[in-house]
């Protein structure tokens, strides 16, 4: 598919998914939300791509949400906001149920919707200059549609200062508050995804989905019966598997397993 809005490229097992609108900060519009949400499907699908990066072609990260999007929006009836608010919470949906592990690579400031992008991501390596801004608030607006995602990566404390006050905070604060995996500096950058997406790539992709699934589902799950009994179907369902029987068997017998060749 030819994208307008943002570049699709692959190295190895690896794929990027590149924003490029630079000239605006990388702020989405209805074109771009449509482009990742069919390249991040697309993904999902295929066998032959073991890890995603998210990145952005410019200084900023994403700005959040387009101002001539804004402006068009501001004219929409109530069911065109619900459609249009849909479209991109299916998009940073696609991004976070994605089967294939996640990197977000930012290079710079994630801003509004920017930071729903990072959230959705599962591992986020950022360059330590950037900043990140929850800044809704500031127009009147809330962060709705990227709320499931920022609260899970920042927690309900700091959710709630940052979603309120709307205050920039820095990426020494990003990676206290755990939104930040690793923060490096800005010529650091690709070697340190690329060790990371090596990594993943490393590790069996079945159990890699598995894994990253697990997560989502057991994450606010009480410790009750249930959650014991889901826990030890998945182990006991994954062990009896071809992958599972080559990851044991590989080690016993000291040799690289078969998805390493």
């Amino acid at each position: 598919m030819q994208y307008e809005n943002l570049s699709v490229t692959f190295a190895g097992q690896v794929a990027t998914v590149t924003l490029n609108r630079p000239e605006v900060r990388n702020a989405f519009n209805e074109g771009m939300i449509a482009e990742l949400t069919v390249a991040f499907e697309a993904l999902n699908d295929r066998d032959d791509v073991r890890a995603v990066v998210l990145a952005a072609n410019g200084k900023a990260f994403c700005a959040g949400a387009d101002l001539n999007w804004m402006k068009k929006m501001a004219g929409f009836s109530d069911e065109e906001n619900r459609a249009d608010a849909l479209r991109l919470a299916n998009m940073l949906s696609a991004i976070y149920r994605c089967g294939k592990p996640v990197i977000a690579k930012v290079s710079g400031d994630a801003y509004a919707g920017g930071m729903g992008l990072v959230c959705a991501c599962d591992i986020v390596v950022a360059v330590d200059t950037a900043r990140f801004c929850l800044s809704e608030a500031r127009l009147g607006l809330i962060p709705a549609t990227i709320a499931p995602y920022v609260i899970r990566a920042l927690g309900e404390q700091a959710s709630r200062r940052y979603f309120i006050t709307a205050e920039q905070f820095d990426c020494a604060t990003a990676l206290r508050l755990g939104l930040v995996s690793e923060a490096v500096a800005a010529d650091q950058l690709d070697a340190t995804v690329q060790q990371l997406a090596d990594t993943l790539c490393a590790n069996g992709p079945h159990a890699v989905r598995e894994c990253k699934q697990l997560v989502q589902d057991v994450a606010g799950w009480p410790l009750d019966a249930g959650l014991i009994e889901d826990t030890a179907v998945r182990i006991a369902r994954v062990r009896a598997g071809a992958e599972g029987r080559e990851g044991v068997a590989s080690f016993l017998e000291k040799r690289t397993p078969l998805w390493r060749n």
